[in-house]
């Protein structure tokens, strides 16, 4: 790597320590507000159980940013403007999904193991 590279790398982590210690703004931000997630998963008809499990999310994290509790962040937030724009592609994932599997016994009998006080 060559000296100006490195000096222009270094600048960078140097700035992001600013942003992150909030001392200085960033260029840029994205922002999906909560009440767009809900507007979505209403355009699509859904329930939250249903909008949740099509996303890959818990239904308490939806719940969390539908009531302004949390925001979307990294991929679910991509995925959330992705939808927003095009929402046939999430519908053909939700599509193209395995239903989650029946949970199992824990062997042939059927029997589930009882775990013993110590």
């Amino acid at each position: 790597m060559n000296d100006e590279l490195f000096q222009e790398l270094l600048a960078s982590v140097k700035q992001g320590a600013e942003i992150m210690k909030g001392t200085m703004q960033p260029s840029r931000t994205f922002e999906f507000p909560e009440t767009e997630v809900r507007a979505l998963r209403e355009q699509f008809g859904l329930s939250q159980d249903k909008f949740a499990e099509l996303v890959g999310i818990s239904v308490g994290t939806l719940r969390n940013w539908e009531q302004g509790r949390r925001k979307p962040e990294g991929p679910a937030r991509v995925l959330l403007r992705v939808a927003s724009r095009h929402p046939e592609a999430l519908l053909d994932i939700g599509r193209e999904q395995p239903k989650r599997a029946e949970r199992t016994p824990s062997h042939s009998t059927g029997r589930t193991k009882k775990l013993r006080a110590a």
